[in-house]
């Protein structure tokens, strides 16, 4: 038996190369192969790598496989290390292929990177593997005794599995001297044996007859199968049963319900009582597939539908039915009857994702293929064709690359912003009427590229900070948006690059990158900066990143935090102001101005003044816009000489800030020629002192000073021109107000002013004054005479425009000897100007000199 076994391995071996130098070559695309059934797992089939033309290096990265339906057995398996198709598990082709035939196993071959499919078909070749068999393995036969010579007697057939060559060729009948064999061929070529009366039968002599019938196939080595006939002779019963014709044709629906009539046989018996009485049966060979579909009705012959047709298993049934007499030694006769099924449209299609490349990116070109999608329809003809479609709303199609295989691939470009994911619905429709669907839905995610820059919430923003805020406190926070996704929509912030005010950026605001708060640094202060601007800038953490930027703009808001600053009078050395009135002063008489600057702006910046202190409070008022100190009514002979005042000067701001001035008020009864402490400016004490060479240095001094300064003034006044004439409405007159060249020191140690203007009778005299380089930027500081000459003395601030260029006309220029007027209305601080710790000091360093007009003296 081991022998054996060898033998037949070597010999399949042999058969395995016969069949490899026959397999044919690829047509059309595709790969055929044949390899004989029973190889043992790995033999070689075929070398796939080589002979589709791929690198058999790059078969595991691209990866290369077979394709096959879910619950279908691999037969057939690739090597990816070499690209040799090679048996994975024993095929044994009666079992794969029932029906006789070309035996094919059909494969789809894919590899992607790029997307490739190959179709390859192996047929499985048949071996002999199989003996036939016979039925039974012993056969009893009835002959009446009566048969005549050359009466023939069919015989059950052997079956054998395998085909052509390979499956039952002839019969052998052991020698006897009573009975013959005689092998006939049915059309379709398979054989069966009859057994032929050669000599006249006599029960008498001998009851019993034993043959051995022997059935070979065709096969290298040939087997055999035997069968015992017992053959009994028997009384006469001397005709058999005849059917109409020996075979029958029929077709069936394949969807007839269980019931349905097949056909009705007919055989006749020429024999009367139960020698003429005929029982039909199927014959001892009907295979059990027959047996479960089909039934026969013993006394009608009436052959009826038992089990479900499918058409897609077997399209064609073949029955043996036996007709035999009830009587003795009756004689069973045979014919065949061929059901032919016809195909009807029952199966929809098969839709099979076989390849799915997913997600697909939002910028794919269009052609890209997306999935591979196989469809079946076990139906033949028409009810077979099938059409496939998709969804016209979505951006893909599909393209037929084999018969029933098609590739989605896009038509157009695709944006996940819009769409992140499709629902393609895929249709497929068969030929058959009524025609059968099958609708698969395939979800496609779009992936993200980063194709989209942030977006802010606001084209700019507008921050409002209180100044003094305290460093690190949150300011404002920034919002962008990015439609992308995932990493591509991961935004930080950040400030760029500049100055201010000379500064980095970065030392006056941060910004968490995160989440876009910004937070000052510093404190801010109102008075030194009131706005910027800075550059934020979001960025998303794609590849290539994509940025946007937005303007902040950063508003200070003004904040009481300076008091006023009393810059009139001002004492000297420290002590008390002091100020000369005289006693023949009437009500209403103007003592002096009171005057003050707050560095804040708006209402923290308006300033209020009141008498907060006084030696009799029914002498003296101050005017609470304007600070103008004036007597509320004339003096008495018991009244004080020293009057002692304080006045305080109060901001408008939450919570209002104050400064206090103190004033010794002497009443005498003529006045002297003196500098009133209500100037805005002080001599210094080195002026006043008594030397006479000190005296003759600041003579000599002074008049170098003088020429020099008058130089100066007549430039500036030329260019300060059209400043005046286009503010007549704030000058200190209704023309303008004039600014005095200069001043030179008189020769009682500059206590008195050289410079007068003499107005004629019923007019005012003002003087102004013009702060030089050392005070703020592009203001002019005037200081005027107030309307009552004889009895009072005023003062303000104001700017000086620079001239204008309509002003052509230097000659229009008002000249020391014009006649002035004083304007009636007090004006405040300008509250845009708002001077720094470091300028305030500067207003003491000048000095105004009085002017002197028809005896009335200037004591402010």
């Amino acid at each position: 038996m081991g022998a054996w076994a060898g033998s037949r391995r070597g010999r399949l071996f042999l058969l395995s190369l016969l069949f490899l130098l026959l397999a044919g070559s690829p047509a059309r695309g595709q790969l055929r192969y044949a390899v004989p059934e029973e190889l043992e797992h790995g033999a070689f089939v075929a070398n796939l790598g080589e002979d589709l033309g791929l690198d058999v290096s790059t078969l595991s990265a691209r990866r290369f496989r077979i394709v096959s339906r879910a619950g279908a057995r691999q037969h057939l398996e690739v090597n990816l290390e070499n690209g040799i198709l090679f048996v994975n598990e024993r095929i044994d082709r009666e079992e794969v292929c029932e029906a006789g035939g070309t035996c094919l196993l059909h494969l789809q071959l894919l590899v992607e990177s790029p997307l490739e499919l190959y179709r390859v078909e192996v047929e499985v070749l048949d071996i002999n593997d199989h003996a036939p068999t016979f039925p039974w393995q012993e056969y009893v036969l009835e002959v009446a005794e009566s048969a005549v010579l050359g009466a023939r007697f069919p015989l059950e057939s052997a079956q054998d599995p395998d085909v052509g060559t390979n499956s039952v060729h002839t019969y052998r009948l052991s020698p006897n001297s009573f009975f013959s064999l005689e092998v006939q061929t049915r059309s379709d070529a398979s054989k069966f044996a009859e057994l032929v009366l050669e000599r006249a039968l006599d029960r008498e002599q001998q009851r019993v007859h034993r043959v051995l019938l022997t059935a070979l196939d065709g096969g290298v080595p040939e087997r055999s199968g035997t069968a015992h006939i017992l053959v009994t002779v028997l009384d006469a019963n001397d005709n058999v049963p005849v059917f109409d014709q020996p075979s029958y044709g029929v077709s069936l629906p394949e969807d007839a319900p269980a019931g349905t009539l097949v056909i009705q046989l007919n055989a006749t018996d020429l024999d009367e009582g139960p020698n003429g009485e005929i029982e039909y049966s199927f014959s001892g060979h009907a295979p059990p597939r027959v047996r479960e579909l089909f039934h026969i009705e013993p006394r009608s012959g009436q052959v009826l539908l038992k089990g479900r047709l499918d058409y897609e298993r077997a399209s064609l049934h073949e029955l043996y039915v036996q007709a035999k007499d009830r009587g003795p030694s009756a004689v069973a006769v045979h014919c065949r009857v061929l059901v032919h099924l016809l195909d009807v449209n029952d199966n929809a299609p098969e839709v099979t994702l076989t390849s799915v490349s997913t997600p697909v990116l939002e910028d794919a070109p269009p052609g890209t293929v997306i999935a591979v999608i196989s469809v079946l329809d076990r139906d033949s003809g028409d009810n077979g064709r099938v059409s496939c479609e998709v969804d016209p709303n979505v951006p893909f199609e599909l393209r037929s690359s084999f018969r029933n295989y098609y590739t989605l691939v896009t038509t157009q470009a695709l944006d996940r912003e819009v769409v992140p994911e499709y629902n393609v619905s895929i249709t497929a429709r068969d030929m058959g009427s009524p025609a059968l669907l099958t609708r698969s839905t395939l979800t496609v995610p779009v992936s993200d590229v980063n194709d989209n820059a942030p977006r802010f919430l606001q084209p700019s923003y507008s921050v409002y900070v209180m100044e003094n805020n305290a460093p690190g406190a949150s300011i404002c926070s920034v919002s962008a948006l990015d439609p992308d996704c995932q990493q591509n929509a991961y935004l930080s912030y950040s400030i760029a690059d500049g100055h201010i005010h000379g500064m980095p950026v970065g030392t006056y605001v941060s910004i968490n990158s995160d989440s876009g708060h910004m937070y000052a640094l510093r404190s801010l202060d109102y008075e030194q900066i009131r706005s910027f601007q800075i550059q934020v800038q979001a960025q998303d953490a794609g590849f290539p990143p994509l940025s946007a930027n937005v303007t902040v703009h950063i508003f200070v808001l003004d904040q009481n935090d300076n008091a006023p600053v009393i810059v009139s009078p001002l004492p000297h050395n420290g002590s008390v102001a002091t100020e000369l009135v005289p006693r023949s002063a009437r009500p209403g008489y103007l003592v002096g101005t009171v005057s003050a600057v707050d560095a804040d702006a708006g209402l923290n910046s308006r300033l209020s003044y009141q008498l907060l202190q006084a030696t009799d409070f029914t002498l003296f008022s101050v005017a609470p816009d304007t600070g103008e100190l004036r007597t509320l009514r004339s003096f008495l002979e018991q009244d004080a000489t020293r009057q002692r005042l304080v006045v305080q000067v109060r901001d408008s701001g939450q919570p209002a800030l104050s400064a206090t001035v103190s004033l010794l008020l002497s009443v005498v009864e003529t006045m002297p020629q003196t500098l009133s402490d209500f100037s805005e400016f002080s001599l210094p004490p080195e002026v006043s002192s008594s030397s006479s060479l000190t005296l003759y240095l600041l003579v000599s001094l002074g008049s170098i000073s003088f020429t020099f300064l008058l130089a100066i003034l007549i430039l500036t006044a030329i260019r300060c021109r059209g400043g005046w004439r286009s503010r007549q409405g704030d000058s200190c007159s209704p023309p303008r107000c004039h600014c005095c060249p200069g001043s030179r020191p008189s020769s009682d140690g500059l206590k008195t002013s050289n410079l007068t203007a003499q107005p004629p009778a019923g007019t005012t005299a003002a003087t102004c004054l013009d702060v030089p380089a050392g005070g703020p930027p592009g203001y002019c500081y005037k200081v005027c005479l107030g309307p009552e000459s004889a009895q009072s003395d005023f003062m303000f601030l104001k700017p000086c425009s620079p001239p204008r260029n309509n002003e052509k006309d230097p000659g229009k220029r008002s000249r020391p000897d014009q006649h002035l007027q004083v304007s009636k209305e007090v004006k405040q601080p300008n509250t845009d100007w708002l001077p720094s710790s470091m300028q305030r000091p500067a207003l003491k360093r000048y000095q105004i000199q009085p002017c002197r007009s028809r005896g009335n003296r200037w004591n402010g």
